[in-house]
């Protein structure tokens, strides 16, 4: 995938598309998760479609996720509540559209009535690439900011890329074995019909909720507690998934902080029929314990005992502190206090 703006060259030619897509909906029951509200999961879900819905009306073509950025889970989600995602492209490169997609909801009865603020809930960027019948890149419409606050988004989607490109690697740097003593837990099924997306392949918000889904149980596990996710650090799609092969979903986790808990997740997933998995999401997610009351609690610090283990926990705060060099994230306060090292 080509982030880079090299002037969308051979770009198709016509009226600029609308640069901004709104979905609205209700938050339903069937929306609930363990936590009582709208899980992060369920939002990772919503948040995709949006941004597909955004990606595909600028490109005119079928396109894939390539990159979820950094999402923070403000306060939850209630069943009922209007649900309103506006997913606004923000920069393309030659195939690449980078659309900022944010989560609001309120009180149906008063939701989008003069002199009541919807409640933002989440904010993240997400990274589409359009695609031919042969799943090749292909070129999209060059977005050209209109106005001061469209420069400075391009301008902050454009700082993000340098930013993604440390991560990159700084994971290629290490490596996850069975030489971990962590907490550690993976789910296996197989894709559903049921999973699937516009192009056959498995739907991306769908693997963002698995991803939900195995850090809750590695974090309900460590804890003893009810666990909720309230960051999520990057979802890396790396290849598609099919319908009806085997999915594994591995959460481990690396790092403590005082309420936190960072869980590193790798899906892989390959054919039944063959031993064969390959590797197609990474991501790292933070959970924080709660109480009977909702309120994050402390727990437990973790202490690192091999040596990849130790390699693993620097690591997580290697990957805290390049996070906060992106615009508008700053590190934790557990980190602030040692410097950011």
């Amino acid at each position: 995938m080509d982030e880079r703006d090299d002037g969308g060259a051979g770009a198709p030619r016509g009226p600029a598309p609308g640069n901004v897509t709104t979905l609205r909906f209700l938050a339903a029951p069937m929306d609930v998760g363990h936590s009582g509200t709208v899980d992060a999961g369920t939002i990772l879900e919503w948040v995709d479609k949006a941004a597909y819905a955004a990606a595909v009306a600028w490109a005119k073509a079928y396109c894939v996720t390539a990159y979820v950025g950094n999402i923070h889970f403000a306060d939850p989600v209630q069943v009922g509540d209007m649900v309103a995602l506006e997913a606004r492209i923000v920069h393309t490169g030659r195939s690449s559209m980078h659309i900022l997609t944010t989560v609001t909801s309120g009180d149906p009865r008063t939701f989008g009535d003069s002199g009541v603020p919807a409640e933002a809930r989440s904010q993240c960027l997400v990274v589409f690439v359009a695609v031919d019948d042969a799943g090749k890149p292909v070129p999209v419409p060059k977005f050209a900011p209109a106005t001061d606050t469209e420069r400075g988004l391009e301008a902050d989607a454009v700082a993000r890329i340098g930013v993604r490109e440390r991560i990159v690697e700084a994971m290629n740097r290490v490596s996850y074995t069975d030489r971990g003593t962590a907490e550690r837990v993976v789910l296996r099924f197989l894709a559903a019909p049921t999973d699937v997306n516009w192009g056959g392949k498995v739907h991306g918000g769908i693997v963002m909720a698995w991803i939900d889904e195995a850090a809750y149980v590695c974090a309900t596990r460590y804890c003893g507690r009810d666990a909720v996710a309230v960051f999520s650090g990057g979802v890396r799609f790396y290849r598609p998934l099919l319908i009806g092969h085997i999915v594994e979903v591995e959460a481990r986790l690396v790092y403590t902080g005082n309420k936190g808990m960072h869980i590193a997740v790798h899906v892989r997933s390959g054919d039944p029929r063959t031993r064969e998995m390959s590797l197609t999401t990474y991501c790292m997610t933070v959970m924080v314990a709660r109480d009977g009351t909702g309120s994050a609690v402390a727990v437990p610090a973790w202490v690192p005992v091999s040596e990849e283990d130790r390699s693993l926990h620097a690591h997580a705060r290697e990957l805290i502190a390049i996070r906060g060099t992106a615009p508008g994230n700053r590190l934790p306060r557990h980190l602030l206090r040692d410097g950011g090292h």
